[in-house]
């Protein structure tokens, strides 16, 4: 059985978004802390590692919102690590309001190990994975599957230019991971905004668009002052739902920094429950939309 953290939380008035829900990169931050919690916990807190000349770094993030978190809301996030492979390891989080058995979001995010000085992954050392397991995996790794491929853009394909700034940066010296999230978030509302959807408008018109997953790849770091290309476009419609995929690009040698989908839902903002997409809203939209 491998070790089980529960990080307690309570959600203040700033990482509420317009809908007074917790924003969704705000989940990624509460993942985050829970994780580097629970690392130290087992022994492993950033003054071993820093010593030790390794770090972990987030590969991938799949999480699913299930209910809305608000603002003065005690909750819980648990977070076990699943299993290691040679240089990476996959750890999972499942949010719970205080005393309630029922899920708010659940989410993964898979790790790569690596060499400080080599900037190269590293095996996990075998005292770490009985460290986070000590009874050792009864179970093999769980399969990965490959990250989906996108449907090729269509002509409408929406972009917005972000150029990295202090605020981004974390620690590491490079842009957390969950502002990669909030880039994507914005490159989202600014498309709706330039389309004529603004939310005052979706409001008035009875719908609100919300996230119900993401998954994220992160393939290259982004460093301070870097120049970032944001790209979206839109697929797989179906009555009250659509697929978003969106990719982050570094200008000056356009590398693919990112790759990520979103899963959208059409929601009416009274009742809570999913609407079919407005024809009106579609045609607007329609440039961005793979056929």
């Amino acid at each position: 059985m491998p070790l089980i953290h529960i990080e307690p939380f309570k959600v203040r008035s700033y990482e509420c978004d317009a809908y007074g829900h917790v924003n969704n990169t705000t989940y990624l931050r509460y993942m985050q802390e829970a994780a580097f919690n629970a690392s130290a916990a087992a022994g492993y807190d950033r003054a071993r590692y820093d010593a030790m000349g390794h770090y972990w770094l987030v590969r991938e993030t799949d999480i699913e919102y299930l209910r809305p978190l608000l603002y003065g809301d005690t909750f819980e996030v648990k977070t076990w690590v699943q299993d290691f492979r040679r240089v990476r390891s996959r750890r999972a989080y499942e949010f719970r309001r205080t005393g309630s058995t029922d899920l708010i979001a659940r989410a993964h995010t898979d790790w790569v190990y690596y060499n400080n000085k080599t900037q190269q992954p590293a095996t996990v050392p075998p005292e770490m994975i009985a460290a986070f397991i000590p009874e050792g995996m009864t179970m093999p790794p769980a399969k990965r599957d490959p990250f989906p491929s996108a449907p090729p853009p269509p002509p409408g394909a929406f972009r917005m230019n972000r150029r990295v700034l202090w605020r981004d940066i974390d620690s590491a010296g490079h842009v957390n991971n969950s502002v990669y999230l909030s880039y994507i978030e914005d490159c989202g509302m600014l498309l709706l905004a330039e389309s004529g959807w603004s939310i005052d408008r979706m409001m008035a018109e009875g719908f609100v668009i919300l996230i119900r997953r993401h998954q994220i790849e992160y393939l290259q770091p982004a460093a301070i002052h870097d120049n970032l290309e944001i790209a979206m476009w839109t697929f797989n419609l179906r009555g009250a739902t659509a697929m978003r995929y969106h990719t982050i690009t570094r200008m000056s040698d356009r590398e693919l920094l990112v790759r990520a989908y979103s899963y959208s839902v059409w929601v009416n903002p009274v009742t809570g429950r999913p609407v079919r997409i407005p024809e009106r809203f579609l045609v607007d939209m329609r440039s961005n939309i793979v056929a």
